[in-house]
């Protein structure tokens, strides 16, 4: 794609039941359109093609509004050219019996349901991951990319359509460049060259392109071919003023590689493979044991941009420093980043670039009195987008509103990582685990919130701190798992406690600074009965990190046992915006209810307690409170199908274990104990 060179593609449908889409649309490359194999005469407006374009990838129907905003400066009658325009668009594509032009009241869509897409196939495979598509498959969509996204339309004194076009061209290079990496390392033969040639022209300053093709050479016995492209690449980066060192290890361990083992069959290798002159990044960072993440300044769109002056750097920079001080991720300083972004490198080239393994990447726009902020978390190596959002607010304060935007970005960020790496541990054969995967391998049993996975859990942060005794938050994890057997009563809860404690105590010894130390210390001390100082370590962790969406949930909980209720309704419900998707948040609902409880407010509690029993991984302490909240609401009939529920996972469930596993004030036992009662549950 980066060279332009045009080709022709033979047209593949999605289904390979029809033999032939209703129409194909190619946005790769300048625009075609073809019915049936036959070309279709395109409009001579750029505006029509544009508008065909932005319609085709937008995930949901646009707004007239929006459309006039995108595509017009300022005209005299912005809706009627936009009602000639789509006019020329339903020409195009509309056909007898179907209309794929879709207006409902002040929105407009295109049905391509039944067409070929190129951008939209390529969409769905990113999304899908190379690794599930087979191989011609992804030959096929290699040579689809024709060209640049709309390449030629770009339309003078419209910078929102620009800056959107932009984007999407650097998104589309992502994809492209991640689509031949997978190539380059698992097709046949002499193949990986040619998707290797295609790489170094699209990301010539990739470290992963050099260190493939320079372990391709090793393993093939070319050692002077290698030496020849270390030269070339070396200098290359010089010029740009970058650190050439990874190259030179990765050719290193590619010739001890080499020495070591049997030559493997020799290669076709092209008369030469040219390096072109582009703009760089600086130094890659080595991170061993965290995921990595960069977060480029947000793009500011011109209406924002007079009103809000730098607003889009200093997001950016108020996200990397929150999410810094979360200690859960490698986060690239701010001053690396804008070195790359003054050089127009885009989120992905420049992710890739610094060899990380995530890319935050967003835009600012404010239209009136409201602001909105787009954001993606992108997956570097696979281009794939992991987490998209649109954050729209009202502008009183701007700067405050902001504040809690980045609130919002920050904890989604660390949570859809997180997800991310624990799915990605569960999938590899334990043996071949290190600390920071076995960490997360540990979440995914932990959150599944049963005993059996409890001790799996135990065993994989055991494993974690065995790997790396220096990982606080392993440890952490191992005084969450013993947390939850003395909770649970899954086993001796003294001793339990004491070793959530001493798990905890270490994790403070190792980063003081880790608000997940102090988190672990504070759920701690709550079971030793220090509920001062259990709330003093929990706040700890909120100074620390005021996006720790955990610790507002663990302030929550110890306030609405036996603290302050409306303290913790306003911490639950903090810690719900911040973290809307989070694994505990049956336990961020069910505080709640508790907190309402003490407050008299049975219905109220009961309608919360319910939604904390309906997650799928609420266990039987969660369930038993929703049962006991539906009597004290009189709704005893939805009570007993909950407590039904109980006992067909846990006969022997008593009101015992209940309280023993709580610490409510004497007003609030007597109530709980009154619920049993009236259901048999004694």
């Amino acid at each position: 794609m980066g060279s332009g060179v045009e080709k022709a593609v033979e047209l593949e449908p999605r289904d390979p039941a029809h033999t032939e889409p209703a129409v194909d649309v190619r946005l790769l490359g300048p625009m075609a359109v073809s019915r049936k194999g036959s070309a279709a005469a395109l409009p001579a407006s750029r505006k029509v093609r544009a508008l065909i374009g932005y319609l085709a990838l937008a995930p949901h129907a646009v707004t007239r509004s929006r459309l006039c905003e995108l595509l017009w400066d300022v005209p005299n009658d912005p809706r009627g050219e936009l009602r000639w325009c789509l006019s020329k668009v339903r020409g195009l594509l509309d056909e007898p019996g179907k209309r794929r032009v879709q207006t409902r009241g002040d929105t407009i869509a295109l049905d391509l349901s039944d067409c070929f897409v190129d951008v939209v196939e390529i969409n769905r495979a990113t999304q899908e991951g190379f690794a599930s598509s087979s191989p011609e498959r992804l030959r096929r969509l290699c040579g689809l990319f024709v060209g640049d996204f709309l390449d030629g339309l770009e339309i003078e004194r419209n910078p929102q359509f620009n800056s959107w076009l932009i984007a999407e061209r650097r998104r589309f290079r992502g994809c492209h460049t991640a689509l031949l990496e997978h190539l380059s390392k698992t097709a046949p033969g002499d193949e990986p060259l040619e998707y290797l040639e295609r790489w170094l022209q699209l990301a010539p300053f990739d470290l992963r392109v050099h260190e493939t093709f320079l372990n391709t050479l090793g393993r093939s016995g070319l050692i002077r071919e290698g030496e020849e492209h270390l030269a070339t690449a070396v200098k290359l980066f010089e010029a740009e003023g970058l650190d050439a060192r990874p190259i030179r290890n990765a050719w290193q361990a590619a010739r001890t590689e080499a020495t070591a083992a049997p030559a493997q069959p020799r290669i076709s290798l092209p008369p030469s493979i040219a390096l072109p002159a582009d703009s760089g990044g600086e130094m890659t960072p080595d991170q061993a044991r965290r995921a990595s993440v960069a977060v480029m300044p947000f793009v500011e769109r011109a209406a924002a941009a007079s009103i809000l002056g730098d607003a889009g750097a200093n997001l950016a920079l108020d996200v990397i420093t929150r999410l810094a001080k979360l200690r859960s991720l490698f986060v690239i300083a701010q001053g690396t980043i804008v070195a790359l972004h003054e050089r127009g490198m885009s989120p992905q080239e420049a992710g890739r670039t610094l060899n990380v393994d995530y890319v935050v990447s967003g835009s600012l726009r404010r239209q009136g009195k409201r602001l909105t902020v787009s954001v993606e978390l992108i997956e570097t190596r696979t281009a794939r987008i992991v987490w998209a959002e649109v954050f729209e607010h009202a502008v009183d304060d701007a700067f405050l509103v902001l504040d809690e935007i980045g609130n919002r970005i920050v904890a989604s960020i660390a949570s859809e990582i997180e997800t991310v790496e624990r799915n990605r541990a569960i999938l590899k054969p334990p043996t071949s685990l290190d600390a920071w995967e076995a960490l997360h391998r540990g979440f995914w049993h932990m959150y599944r919130f049963t005993r059996d996975d409890n001790d799996r859990a135990r065993n994989f942060f055991e494993m974690s701190v065995r790997l790396d005794p220096t990982f606080a938050r392993a440890h952490a994890g191992l005084s969450f798992t013993h947390w939850q057997n003395a909770f649970q009563g899954w086993g001796d809860r003294a001793q339990e406690t004491e070793k959530a404690y001493a798990a905890a105590g270490q994790s403070l010894m190792i980063d003081d600074h880790d608000p997940a130390a102090h988190w672990a210390m504070g759920r701690a001390l709550w079971l030793r009965g220090r509920q001062e100082q259990s709330i003093a370590e929990v706040e700890r962790a909120v100074d620390l990190s005021p996006n720790f969406a955990l610790a507002h949930y663990t302030l929550a909980f110890a306030q609405s046992q036996s603290g302050d209720p409306h303290a913790a309704i306003k911490a639950s419900d903090h810690s719900r915006h911040l973290s809307p998707f989070d694994p505990l948040l049956f336990g961020m609902l069910a505080v709640r209810a508790m907190a309402l409880l003490r407050l008299g407010r049975f219905e109220e509690a009961a309608d919360w307690a319910v939604k904390a029993a309906a997650r799928p991984n609420a266990h039987a302490l969660i369930r038993a409170m929703a049962a006991f909240c539906l009597v004290m609401a009189d709704r005893l009939e939805e009570a007993r199908v909950i407590v039904a529920s109980v006992r067909q996972t846990h006969p022997e469930y008593h009101i015992d274990d209940f309280m023993a596993a709580f610490r409510f004030e004497p007003k609030e036992v007597a109530l709980f104990r009154k619920a049993a009662k009236r259901l048999g549950y004694t």
